[in-house]
Formats: structure tokens, C-alpha cells, sequence
């Protein structure tokens, strides 16, 4: 099957399948492409309106050798999350496959026929659960009416479990193997005729022992990452890319670099001016054996720059830009409730406070490699991506080829977090094997490339006020946000955050303040401005998790007793009333905003947290909420500061509320991991900017928690759900916004002193 377009529900590829997958069984298929959906319908809400949608097609995911062995297929890309166990585990526990003989196989990049793989915005479980579901049960009724069909009975007096079908009558039974090429004879169930198994029936869902498919492979180290790739005659490349974003090639001297042994050749790559897009940077390519010796005779070229737009750009001084914005009227309004500035002028009392956040790497421990090769006119890429389709379409416009003469092989990926759904590097290896006559080539970034010249998270300025009545409680809330947008990587005009963006915390606040204003003037971009981990949730909670810590503080009020009151009644809440017309991609109906809910998760950790107990001098506890990704999390940090200023994290108490939990201990995973992340951000990450030029190279400068400074304890609670029929949220990334306030409003109850920018680093020291 090829075309995902066509109105189908057939059974038709079954060859094609069995010859890809080199087995010898069956396998079966149901397609149900999402884009049959005419353009003229009602707006598509999440796996339906990804591009290119959504396949549950078991032809193309699944496989059944003679031998019983079942081949799942794995379409998303594995970083860490363990995507790569959770959807195929969920196709297994349908099927009734026995995990133990499940083979998982990694997709390439094809989004014709597995649908939409770009696996960024926490959207993996939450698009695919169902589709995966789908699969693993038609698969199990055909194997069942398979059964029934050589033993002449009824069908529904067979049933599949744990790896055969067995028929009760007279005790008989056939394992997969043994039914796959009778079970390909069979018609396949339309969608609407599937018989799901109920929660009590699931073997792997949501239970809590799931280990990793691959996790021996990783801790042995005989997996494959995109730096891992090896073909024959390959040869190797580095790039000496433009310092700073916009920079231009004036001229190079290579006289030294070729007298370097295993130096083959010396290319240049042309410049892309702004916007970025996913366009390469350009440079001088190093051409080498190995790469040392490409690194090498990188350090040994003289090269000459033309100063690019940005030459100017220094951090610091738009630090003091964007906060000089941040204080005045006259931004963009993005959401307007009652009279905020009148309200604010004759509150009983006020406060304001600014906070502040730098650009961030996302800083992946495996820099970005992709390894390249031309033959017959087809390109053919190793890499480790986030989204392959990107590579293809973006590899394809360079190479002035079809999509289809491009092929992505998706390889594991050491961590990603939004810095591997470009594709920059791809097209960069591409051009690179061109150049040399379609040559294997790889194309590797070193640490200092990755943290020098990544997509950046922005940097971003916050002002908040809030007015008070005499009761102590919030009756006006203003929020200024500026910075440079992603936008501006696609239009280098872009000055305004997107909807995107502002929904991310900002204009959906749910807060039960009769009067709201919230603006959000113009920052320029200077540098490439990329999405990062939980992306502008990161600046948003900070501030507002931080301002509210203050207001309470102010007040004379319990942190959360008031964090609870400005929440209000518990109500469902349609996200288009709060101005946020994006609702992470979601259905409002499907996903409102539940107060009811945010709320749960911080009773919750706080209950867990022991809240308010009493602590040693030098410690304290600090609670943020944030709501993101459809996900509701609290988090509860507790600090030591000691008399140098130095703090540490005992611990760390997190709820979660993601609905449906269908790999908890992947879910603890992430979480526990978005908390060494956003310690990581809140005490020591940052990147600045001098003359165009990021300062930071290397992890000395770029610091990320080290496992002494890591948090001790990380508890995490799973708020459990009603059922599987209730909306999945995303998990990879909401852990992480909750984190960074949680650190600094702990810090203030232990010390006094308030943290209002990040890095944390020196500003204890007295």
C-alpha cells in the first residue's frame, strides 16, 4: 500500500510486507487514513490535523514469522522516552502477542505510509495510542477467525491469548506462527467492527514492570546512534561554520589544513542568509579519513568572514532592551478582561516584579551527526532525526530532487529535545556527499558546533503586576511577555510571539482575577530562535509561578492556599475563551481546561510533599503548577542553602495528571529526567552572545547538572485516571516548566532572597 489517500480498508499488501520485512509469516491490514477527510471539513484537531496524519494499518505494522515471532514496527523516534517499547507494547498487549517474543524494528522515515513521525510536542502516545490499539486488535481477530476457520467453528467460540488461539470446546490450540499464512487468507475488520480488550483484560498497559525494548542494547552499548553509522569507503567531514548567524564566506586559505595527515579535501558550502528555516549555515567543509584528522585540519584553515546582520548582537545589552519593552504600554494586546490598568490604579495594594531567562541549549548528549550517499540519483541519510520528513522534503529542495529520490534511515538518537527536528545537518551531509560524487560521507558536529550554532531557545523578559483588594485577594493581573519569536526563524520580520507561543502559559492562564491584560510587545530575533524542551512554558512559568510565590508572600498568605483561591471553583474551561484558539492542537471538547484538575495535582504533591512541615535553617520548600501539553503538573522542590551560597536538592515531589497511564514507570522516566533538566536551566545553564558570537563552547561554559548537583530524591505521583477512554496528555515535556519556580520559591523560603533571573549560579554568594 503506498497511497495512504486511498478509501480502503484492505488487506492488500501482504507480499510487499513479507518481502520488506524478510519473514516468512503473515500479516495483516487495516488502513484508516485520516487526510480522506475533504479540506473543506471542520478544522482537524490533533493526530488528525498532523501532517500526513495518522496510518493503523497492521500490513505495514506488523509481522508474523512461522516461528511465531511477531515484528512490530516502531514509527516515532526513539530519544530516551522510550517510545520505541510504549507503542509497539501497546499493538502486543491487542494482539494478544506475548512480549517476550516481540521484535520491534525501527521505521524509516516514510510518512506516506506510517504517518505523521515528527516526534516532538509530547504528541507520541496521545496521537498513536488508538491507531496502535486498532492495529493490535484486527490483528487478533483475524488470527482468531483464522483458528475458527481451519477448525470449522464458530469464531466467537475462539479466543487469542498470550500467543496462540485456543478453542475451549475441545481444548485445542494454534500459535501465531502457526496461524499467520491461513490468518493472511482472511478478511480484515473494518475500524468500526474492532472488539477492543477492557482495561482489566491488559497484560502491559499501564502496568508498572515494562522494561525497555532496547534498554540492554543502550546499557551495553551494541545500539546504534546516528554517530554510530559506519559504511564502506566512508569518509568524514567537520564544517567551520559562520561565528555568527548571517555571516557570509569572504575567503579561506586551506594550505595548512591539506598538510594534514588524513586530510583529503577542502569544499565550502554556501551560506543561507536569514530567515534560518532549516536551511544549513554554510561554511568550509574539512574533508577527511577520520575525524580527528577533520577536526584537525579545521583548526588549521584561515578563514576570513564577512560580517553578517548580527555582528552587533550582544546579550547583555538586549537584555536591558527587552526589559525596557517589558515595562511599557503599547505591546500587543493578546487578551483583554475587564479594566486591569483602572483596577490597578485603586487596588488596596500592588506589586510588580520583572523576571528574566537567557537563551538555553538544547545541548543533546550526542551532538548532531548524519552520515550521507548517493547512488543512482537517490540520496540515501543515517541519522539520528526528531523528524525525517523534514530531512526528506528539506534534503530534496537542496538537492533540487524529488522527495522520493530521499531516503532517511532513522537511527536512535542521543537525546534530542527539539534540537534534532531540524534538519540542517542532513542537508549539510547531502550537499557534502554531492560535492564528491555521491560518496559516503559523514558529517559530524562537534560539542562546541551543537552549543554554538543550535536552533536557541529565546531569551525572554517578563512584567507582572497584580492589584489586590482588601481581603488580600487578586483583582487585577498584567503580564507582559517579549521575546524574539520562533517565527523568526521562518520570517526574519517576525517580531510578535506566536499563538502558539502565548498559549504556552501566558494568555490561558486560568485564574479567577476579574480583571486581565495581557501584552506583548516586539523583540527582534538575532540569533536562530528554535523550540527547546517544553519550549516558551519554560519563561512563561517561571515568572508566574514565581509572581504568584510573591503575591502570596505579600499577603501573608500560605503559598498554596492562595494558589488555590486564584485558580477558583473547580470548571471546565474552553480554551477559546481564554484566547488560546491552539489548545496544544487538541479539541476543546476533548481537552478543556480543568481547573478541577490543576488543582487535584497540587493538593496532591503537596500532601505528599508534607507541605509546610518544618525544616532545618537554610532549607525550604517551594511549589509551582503549570499546565502544559494537555498535562497538569504541581511540583514540590526542597533546598538547602548553605552559608556560601551553595544550594542543593534533597528533594523533589511531582504530581502528575496525564490521564490514561499506559507506560507508567516511561512516565516516571521523563519526569524524573525534566527534573534534572530543570534544575539544570534554573542553577547553571546559559548561553550569551558577544559580538554575534555565542561565548559558550563546550560544557564548561554550557554547565548542565552534574550528579553530584542532580536532585537526590525525585518522587513522582500519577494522579490516576478514570479509564483508557479518557483524552491522553503528553508527558515528555510538562515535567519540566514546574521545576525552575519550584527551585527559586524554595530558595526565598530558606533564605529570603528572592530569584527573579536564571541562572541561579553566583546570586547566593553573598
Amino acid at each position: 500500500m503506498t497511497d495512504n489517500n486511498a478509501p480502503q480498508i484492505a488487506n492488500i499488501s501482504r507480499r510487499s510486507i513479507l518481502k520488506g520485512f524478510a519473514l516468512s509469516g503473515l500479516v495483516l491490514a487495516v488502513g484508516m487514513p485520516a487526510q480522506l477527510l475533504a479540506a473543506d471539513e471542520k478544522q482537524k484537531y490533533g493526530r488528525d490535523g498532523m501532517p500526513n496524519g495518522w496510518v493503523d494499518d497492521p500490513l505495514v505494522f506488523v509481522s508474523i514469522a512461522e516461528d511465531g515471532t511477531v515484528t512490530i514496527v516502531a514509527h516515532r523516534s526513539e530519544m530516551g522516552q522510550g517510545v520505541r517499547t510504549s507503542l509497539p507494547m501497546v499493538v502486543a498487549d491487542e494482539m494478544e502477542a506475548d512480549w517476550q517474543r516481540v521484535k520491534v524494528i525501527q521505521a524509516d522515515g516514510n510518512e506516506k505510509r506510517y504517518g505523521n513521525q515528527n516526534t516532538d510536542g509530547s504528541r507520541s502516545m496521545r496521537h498513536f495510542f488508538m491507531p496502535m490499539r486498532n492495529v493490535g486488535a484486527a490483528a487478533r481477530m483475524m488470527l482468531e477467525a483464522a483458528a475458527a476457520a481451519m477448525w470449522a467453528v464458530p469464531v466467537s467460540e475462539v479466543k487469542a491469548k498470550k500467543h496462540q488461539v485456543a478453542h475451549a470446546k475441545t481444548g485445542k490450540t494454534l500459535g501465531f506462527g502457526e496461524l499467520a499464512q491461513k490468518a493472511a487468507e482472511m478478511a480484515v475488520p473494518e475500524n468500526q467492527n474492532l472488539i477492543y480488550k477492557s482495561a482489566d483484560e491488559f497484560n502491559y498497559i499501564g502496568k508498572k514492570d515494562n522494561k525497555l525494548v532496547d534498554g540492554f542494547d543502550i546499557a551495553t552499548g551494541q545500539t546504534t546512534y546516528g554517530m554510530d553509522v559506519r559504511l564502506d569507503d566512508m569518509v568524514y567531514a567537520v564544517i567551520a561554520h559562520p561565528p555568527a548567524y548571517g555571516d557570509t564566506l569572504k575567503s579561506y586559505d586551506d594550505t595548512e589544513t591539506l598538510k594534514v595527515p588524513g586530510v583529503i579535501k577542502v569544499l565550502t558550502l554556501p551560506s543561507s542568509p536569514p530567515p534560518a528555516v532549516f536551511n544549513p549555515l554554510g561554511g568550509v567543509v574539512v574533508v577527511a579519513s577520520n575525524t580527528w584528522a577533520a577536526i584537525q585540519g579545521r583548526k588549521k584553515l584561515s578563514v576570513e568572514w564577512n560580517a553578517g546582520p548580527n555582528r552587533e548582537y550582544d546579550s547583555a545589552k538586549f537584555r536591558e532592551t527587552l526589559q525596557a519593552s517589558s515595562k511599557q504600554k503599547g505591546g500587543k494586546v493578546i487578551r483583554s478582561k475587564g479594566e486591569t490598568y483602572n483596577e490597578l490604579a485603586n487596588a488596596s495594594s500592588t506589586i510588580s516584579a520583572d523576571y528574566y531567562i537567557p537563551h538555553l541549549a538544547q545541548a543533546p548528549m550526542e551532538p548532531p551527526a548524519a552520515t550521507a550517499r548517493i547512488v543512482d540519483n537517490v540520496c540515501e541519510i543515517w541519522t539520528a532525526t526528531q523528524n525525517p520528513q523534514a530531512g526528506v522534503d528539506t534534503v530534496a529542495k537542496w538537492l533540487e530532487v524529488k522527495p522520493e529520490q530521499v531516503k532517511v534511515n532513522v537511527t536512535l538518537l542521543g537525546g534530542g529535545f527539539g534540537r534534532k527536528s531540524k534538519p540542517d545537518y542532513l542537508v549539510e551531509a547531502a550537499l557534502i556527499s554531492k560535492a564528491l560524487g555521491g560518496q559516503a560521507v559523514k558529517t559530524v558536529w562537534t560539542r562546541e558546533d551543537d552549543i554554538q550554532h543550535s536552533y536557541f531557545h529565546t531569551v525572554s523578559a517578563e512584567h507582572l503586576e497584580a492589584g489586590f483588594d482588601e481581603s488580600g485577594n487578586a483583582t487585577a493581573w498584567l503580564h507582559r511577555t517579549v521575546a524574539p519569536t520562533i517565527a523568526s526563524t521562518f520570517a526574519k520580520d517576525a517580531k510578535n510571539e506566536m499563538p502558539m507561543e502565548l498559549s504556552m502559559g501566558v494568555v490561558n492562564i486560568p485564574f479567577d482575577v476579574k480583571n486581565i491584560q495581557i501584552e506583548n510587545p516586539e523583540a527582534a530575533a538575532h540569533t536562530r530562535i528554535g523550540w527547546y524542551r517544553s519550549v516558551s512554558n519554560i519563561p512563561h512559568a517561571f515568572a508566574i509561578q514565581s509572581f504568584i510565590a510573591e503575591m502570596a508572600h505579600q499577603q501573608k498568605k500560605d503559598h498554596k492556599d492562595f494558589l488555590l483561591s486564584l485558580i477558583g471553583p473547580d470548571r471546565e474551561i474552553d480554551p477559546a475563551s481564554l484566547k488560546d484558539d491552539w489548545n496544544y492542537g487538541e479539541s476543546p471538547e476533548a481537552y478543556p481546561l480543568n481547573t478541577a484538575r490543576m488543582k487535584g495535582v497540587i493538593n496532591m504533591v503537596t500532601e505528599k510533599a508534607n507541605w509546610g512541615k518544618t525544616l532545618p535553617k537554610g532549607s525550604g520548600q517551594g511549589l509551582a503548577v503549570h499546565y502544559s501539553f494537555v498535562t497538569y503538573v504541581a511540583t514540590v522542590v526542597e533546598v538547602v542553602v548553605n552559608d556560601d551560597g551553595e544550594v542543593s536538592i534533597p528533594r523533589i515531589d511531582v504530581a502528575v495528571d496525564c490521564g490514561p497511564q499506559v507506560n507508567p514507570e516511561r512516565i516516571r522516566s521523563q519526569i524524573e529526567g525534566a527534573c534534572v533538566m530543570g534544575a539544570s536551566l534554573a542553577m547553571t545553564s546559559e548561553i550569551t552572545f558577544k559580538d554575534g558570537v555565542t561565548v559558550q563552547d563546550n560544557f564548561d561554559g554550557y554547565q548542565v547538572t552534574r550528579m553530584d548537583a542532580a536532585p537526590k530524591e525525585i518522587h513522582v505521583h500519577l494522579v490516576p485516571a478514570k479509564d483508557f477512554n479518557q483524552s491522553l496528555g503528553g508527558v515528555g515535556e510538562p515535567g519540566m516548566p514546574p521545576v525552575a519556580p519550584a527551585i527559586c520559591n524554595a530558595i526565598f523560603n530558606a533564605t529570603g532572597k528572592r530569584i527573579r533571573e536564571l541562572p541561579i549560579r553566583y546570586q547566593l554568594e553573598s
